[in-house]
């Protein structure tokens, strides 16, 4: 929703202080499409080249829904979390590691997952809490060899999660100047038309132009902003592994289940971290598994 205000609000900018400025609206009618193109052209051939193994290109097109909707991790995210955590660490505790195999091997029919359906469906969050809860179920009981594991797997997952949105601003930092290329193309062809009168000659160079306003309007006001959206997302995405982490850590060392979840909150930023209570309200409440 906001991603649909803050266009909005852009455009309607542009074009407000065009209009008020007397701007003929015929010569960006006409001059957009085409100076539009060459853009469109020059940006796309550019991003292919750039990012040649072709994963970056599908993981793009992937993400663009994401833009236009709100992230997923907020308070009622990490409360659901939190509430699994502690259900998973207290299945633990009271039944011994082995009673979390069978739900760790089969997340998608497991009855402890299945109480939590957002967490569920979020593939790569799910794979990194079963992958260590199974390593857990194998024996593993050094949290220190855990913690630097984790930390690997978490610094390359943000280092993959940042690719697209890395791209794309390099791509939204192009865009002014290949704005600059379509308009000296439009310049150069307005150079054949010297002899025609004072009023085709200045629309043909405001058409010209148009390309520069293109190419800064797209870099600042569209896709650098995708790239920023894109960016939060992943480094959200990275501070809910990290509260999946310190949950998991606290737990190897031997700490309670409300315990271990009280490390993991800690571990969230202030403006969705739940409250102690809240998240104690909610776990006194789950029922057992």
């Amino acid at each position: 929703m906001l991603v649909i205000v803050g266009t909005a609000v852009i455009l309607t900018a542009i074009i407000g202080v065009y209009a008020l400025l007397g701007g003929q609206f015929s010569i960006l009618i006409h001059a957009v499409p085409l100076e539009g193109a060459v853009i469109l052209g020059l940006g796309i051939g550019s991003y292919l080249i750039a990012n040649r193994n072709g994963t970056v290109i599908a993981r793009t097109i992937a993400s663009m829904p994401r833009i236009m909707s709100p992230s997923r991790y907020n308070k009622e995210s990490y409360i659901e979390l939190l509430s699994l955590l502690y259900t998973a660490f207290k299945l633990a505790k009271t039944k011994g590691m082995l009673a979390l195999e069978q739900h760790v091997e089969n997340p998608k029919d497991s009855t402890l997952f299945g109480r939590f359906p957002t967490f569920l469906r979020d593939t790569k969050s799910l794979e990194f809490l079963c992958d260590y809860l199974r390593l857990l179920t194998l024996g593993t009981d050094n949290p220190h060899e855990v913690e630097t594991l984790m930390d690997e797997e978490i610094d390359t997952h943000l280092i993959e999660s940042l690719q697209v949105p890395n791209a794309i601003q390099n791509l939204a930092d192009g865009l002014p100047a290949l704005g600059i290329v379509a308009a000296i193309m439009g310049i150069i062809r307005t150079m054949g038309y010297l002899d025609q009168p004072a009023e085709v000659f200045g629309e043909m160079i405001g058409g010209a132009l148009v390309g520069t306003l293109l190419g800064v309007l797209l870099s600042y006001g569209f896709f650098g902003p995708f790239a920023s959206a894109l960016r939060g997302d992943a480094e959200a995405e990275n501070k809910y592994l990290q509260c999946i982490r310190a949950g998991v850590l606290a737990h190897m060392q031997g700490y309670a289940p409300a315990v271990s979840v009280e490390f993991a909150r800690k571990a969230l930023l202030s403006d969705v971290r739940p409250t102690f209570y809240e998240v104690e309200q909610t776990v006194s409440s789950l029922p057992p598994v």
